[in-house]
Parts: structure tokens; C-alpha cells; sequence
């Protein structure tokens, strides 16, 4: 049996030493059907050079653009628009090894569910600030799966839709509660770390990036209809300072 083609979506703008270092990451991955999307805000710091070469490396496997966006995630919604594969997800950070979407793949397959997620380190450098680590859960409890380890069926955003571009910070959590609230789509989990994310980034570069993500998070909860939000909204702050605990 094929393999399915997976599609890996990374956005940019302007930060073209970052983007080189995350095609290297994706070119690094052995997964043979792999389908590599960047879309650029439109930048002018030398990285539509970057895009040209990255072009020469993978061939007809490469597909980007350039062009203004609306921030982030229509950025995301583009490139994941633009996908051909039939397993999608992001990559801005280091997996943890070459074999990551081989191994995400395989449980995806072999458990016949909608996607997987797993573990991500948060880093400074290469000091580990924070380690993501929670299983299996439920959203009213707090729980969530560490988004940059989520990879998804196509199916998914056809039925759930895309992120919303009126979220500055907590689209990405606004469209985990979308999609997992009721228990209908079915993640695998790697109990293992999956990505070395860098820290400090839209929602945890500061004190009042953090608030406004979690005022946004709660508003994500009011509109997708889960009762008693607040309550979720303390169970999901212990759950951020376990991670910090555990790190230690």
C-alpha cells in the first residue's frame, strides 16, 4: 500500500535565517511522500533567494508563495489550502529526530484515527525551559495536544473548517476546542518527545501576550459552547505551571 502524502505547511515574513533552518529540518525528515508548502507574507529581506533554492532542492515536493497576508494564521489557512496531502500539519520549529513523520504516520495508520500528537520541549537556546507533556485528556479539564505536534487527516479541516483570522494568539486553541470538544475526532498520542519549539513566541513572549492568549482562550471556550469555562480556564493554567514543575 502507498504511503499517504503528508503536507507540511511553514509561514514566514522577513525572517529568512529561521526559515532556512526549518527547511533543513523538513529535508531532514526520511518519510519518502512528503509534500513541502512555505508561504511568505511578502517579505523583502532576501527571502524569496531562499525560496528559490529551497525550490532546487526539493523539486516538484515544494510549493510556495509570496504575497501579503493578514498575519499568521490566513497564512496558515493558505498553505493549508493549497495541500495536497491527505495528512496535514506545521512545521516553524526542530523535530525531534529524522524519523518524526515516519513514526506519526505509522500510529495514525496502524490505530485508524484522525491524527496524532505527542510531547514538545519548549527552549532557549538548547536549555529546556518548559516540557509539554500531557496525554491523553479531555478540553473541559483543561487538556490540549501541543499544537506544533498535531498533524491531522485532510478530512478534519474539511468537516471542522480552518483557523480564525480574528484571533490574534489563540486561533490555534480556538480550533483544538472546535475540533475536540465532542469527542467525534480521535488523536493518536507519541508519549514521546516530538518538536524543540523555541520559546517565546506570539503567545508566550511576554506577560501580556500570555494574558491576552488566555482571554482569547476563554472567549474560544464561550463560543464553541463549553459550560462552565472558567473552570476550564484554571484547570488549563495548573496544567502550564505543572510543565514548568516537572521541568525543574
Amino acid at each position: 500500500m502507498d504511503k499517504p502524502r503528508v503536507s507540511i505547511v511553514t509561514t514566514t515574513y522577513n525572517d529568512k535565517e529561521s526559515l532556512q533552518k526549518t527547511i533543513r529540518q523538513v529535508q531532514q525528515q526520511d518519510y519518502e511522500n512528503l509534500e513541502y508548502i512555505i508561504v511568505d507574507g511578502g517579505s523583502a529581506d532576501g527571502t524569496l533567494e531562499v525560496l528559490r533554492k529551497a525550490q532546487e532542492a526539493f523539486g516538484d515536493s515544494l510549493r510556495w508563495i509570496s504575497e501579503p497576508d493578514q498575519g499568521i494564521y490566513d497564512a496558515l489557512n493558505k498553505g493549508l489550502r493549497m495541500a495536497s496531502g491527505e495528512i496535514l500539519g506545521c512545521c516553524f520549529d526542530r523535530f525531534a529526530g529524522p524519523d518524526v513523520i515516519s513514526r506519526m504516520v505509522e500510529i495514525i495508520l496502524r490505530e485508524g484515527t484522525d491524527g496524532v500528537h505527542g510531547d514538545l520541549c519548549y527552549m532557549e537556546g538548547e536549555r529546556v525551559v518548559r516540557r509539554w507533556h500531557q496525554g491523553q485528556g479531555k478540553i473541559r479539564f483543561g487538556w490540549m495536544p501541543g499544537h506544533p505536534t498535531l498533524y491531522l487527516r485532510r478530512q478534519v479541516y474539511e468537516k471542522f473548517g480552518y483557523y480564525k483570522t480574528d484571533y490574534r494568539i489563540s486561533a490555534d486553541y480556538e480550533f483544538m476546542i472546535r475540533i475536540l470538544k465532542d469527542g467525534k475526532v480521535k488523536l493518536s498520542y507519541l508519549p514521546e518527545i516530538l518538536i524543540y519549539m523555541e520559546h517565546g513566541g506570539t503567545s508566550t513572549s511576554s506577560l501580556g501576550a500570555y494574558l491576552e492568549g488566555m482571554k482569547e482562550g476563554h472567549r474560544a471556550l464561550k463560543e464553541n459552547g463549553a459550560g462552565m469555562a472558567w473552570f476550564t480556564d484554571v484547570c488549563r493554567t495548573l496544567r502550564v505551571l505543572a510543565q514548568f514543575v516537572k521541568k525543574r
